[in-house]
């Protein structure tokens, strides 16, 4: 079962999910996980149509901070050391780049190693994660090949990559992040409680007639021996 998982590195919301997508993903080690790119702000210009101004961001954004601080059953966010930094709020570009490029030169899992590790520099320890030089710092803090990483990061390719996914997003009609895709035709918005999300898959599994848990038998059941009740029994 394929599960599109939708996000922003500037995604305050984003930072609890993702926290909670990786207690699913453990639970059900057979569902396909597929980061994908939105983009709240891909560069300055998307955020002074938005705010009137890159300045004007931070104040506002700071707020967003609060409610999903409330989110996170962790709380881990630093609001009153963000505040206290003078940078402008980060743009989504650069991040987004730099975590699809560690998928195309790895795999899914490296891909969600940098985007974590990218939102824990911001939310945690304020740092300006559209930075290149902040960005390199937290990739290579991960066991990604840097090299390679860079490589890829500046190839065109990659943007044309992170592109392709937010084509994705319009064409799925997905109005925010983070959201979750299922078999691309089910969505799940929001940073929903765990429950809600194991249960929605879950729901989902059972009209699709997937198998989450255990193994498909294949073929009959044939003569063995059994440990039941602490005894072998043999047919």
């Amino acid at each position: 079962m394929q599960v599109e998982f939708f996000h922003d590195v500037i995604c305050s919301f984003c930072f609890p999910m993702s926290y909670r997508m990786r207690k699913v993903a453990k639970k059900y080690p057979k569902l396909e996980i597929i980061h994908r790119s939105f983009a709240l702000g891909w560069e300055k210009e998307q955020f002074i149509q938005q705010f009137g101004s890159h300045e004007a961001v931070k104040p506002e954004v700071i707020h967003h901070w609060e409610s999903a601080n409330q989110n996170d059953e962790e709380h881990r966010f630093n609001i009153d050391g963000m505040k206290e930094h003078d940078f402008l709020f980060p743009t989504s570009k650069n991040g987004l780049k730099a975590a699809k490029a560690a998928g195309m030169i790895a795999n899914q899992e490296a891909y969600w190693a940098v985007f974590d590790d990218l939102q824990q520099a911001l939310f945690v320890k304020n740092r300006d994660i559209s930075d290149t030089k902040v960005i390199e710092s937290v990739v290579k803090q991960t066991s990604i090949d840097f090299d390679a990483w860079k490589t890829q990061f500046e190839n065109p390719e990659t943007e044309q990559a992170v592109m392709e996914d937010l084509q994705r997003v319009q064409d799925y009609g997905i109005q925010g992040a983070p959201a979750i895709v299922v078999n691309q035709k089910y969505l799940i918005s929001g940073a929903q409680p765990q429950e809600v999300i194991e249960q929605t898959i879950e729901q989902i599994a059972k009209e699709e007639g997937f198998q989450l848990k255990g193994l498909t038998l294949m073929g009959t059941d044939a003569a063995a021996c059994n440990m039941i009740d602490g005894k072998w029994v043999c047919d």
